[in-house]
């Protein structure tokens, strides 16, 4: 498969007092670049997360989203239970016996305090429930994600494999343009030297025109772009990471068009190599969307 570097899905996920939501998008990037943007009371898990992404991304800028909403009803909180009382005044008893030992110790947060094992009802969601139901969400929303990144991908080889074709077919329109240029131009020098030397020989006109057939040999460049191309489809056809590969092969491919341009002694052949370099371009900026 070829993967995009362009994905989207969101989940959630009913714990009975909250709904746990989970959104992770991406666009394309040099490299593997994760950002969070979720709320503190899942804050804990961004590690977890993030090698879990990790392994299923090789490259790309992500963004994770991630909130407890309370449900319609449950008093705006997610942990819908008061807090115990006297283990709040534990609680505190320990936090003062600590900073009067460590002065320089920051005190307790809320949400560190309500994290706390048995500061809430009995019923109320634990940090290990907690986390074994998010990991559980958002591995399912991880093979959603990673599903929409590869149907992308897709899309994108298909659009690579048209134009990389498209290629084949001006490659192939040079090639007999060279001998009739070449035929055209021994006629005119063969004309010219004829009217500005009575006794030329035709050894002269030969040298000429070989000289001027080694300018505009294009052999070289249309069989590298052929080699080039050929690639392209093997690195489409083996898929996985391709992006940096595809993107050299852009370079590769755009060095040959611009010789074959320099080359040009018709209008036919200038306007192929322009072609070309449009095709070129086209491709590079959807290489630039594949991991």
């Amino acid at each position: 498969m070829i993967h995009s570097m362009t994905g989207y899905a969101a989940a959630s996920l009913d714990l009975g007092g909250a709904i746990l939501n989970f959104e992770i998008k991406s666009v394309n990037s040099r490299y593997l670049d994760i950002g969070f943007r979720i709320g503190e009371e899942l804050r804990f898990l961004e590690m977890a997360l993030r090698e879990r992404i990790a392994e299923r991304v090789g490259r790309g800028k992500v963004e994770v989203r991630g909130y407890l909403q309370a449900q319609a009803g449950q008093g705006g909180s997610p942990r819908r239970q008061m807090p115990d009382g006297a283990m709040l005044v534990e609680l505190a008893r320990l936090q003062d016996e600590v900073r009067r030992a460590l002065p320089q110790a920051a005190p307790l947060s809320v949400a560190e305090v309500l994290r706390w094992p048995g500061v809430l009802a009995d019923d109320a969601l634990g940090a290990e429930q907690l986390q074994a139901a998010a990991l559980e969400l958002f591995s399912g929303l991880l093979d959603e994600f990673a599903a929409s990144r590869n149907r992308e991908g897709a899309k994108l080889a298909e659009v690579l494999r048209d134009r990389a074709q498209r290629m084949r077919e001006q490659v192939a329109g040079v090639t007999p343009l060279v001998p009739l240029a070449l035929a055209a131009y021994q006629d005119r020098i063969a004309t010219k030297l004829r009217e500005a030397v009575a006794n030329l020989d035709e050894d002269r006109i030969r040298q000429e025109v070989g000289v001027f057939a080694a300018k505009i040999d294009v052999a070289e460049e249309l069989a590298r772009l052929s080699t080039h191309l050929d690639e392209v489809e093997r690195v489409l056809k083996k898929g996985g990471a391709v992006g940096k590969r595809l993107d050299f092969l852009m370079q590769e491919l755009n060095r040959e068009a611009n010789t074959l341009s320099s080359k040009s002694v018709s209008s036919e052949v200038t306007a192929i190599a322009l072609e070309m370099k449009l095709l070129i371009e086209q491709m590079r900026e959807q290489v630039q969307n594949l991991e």
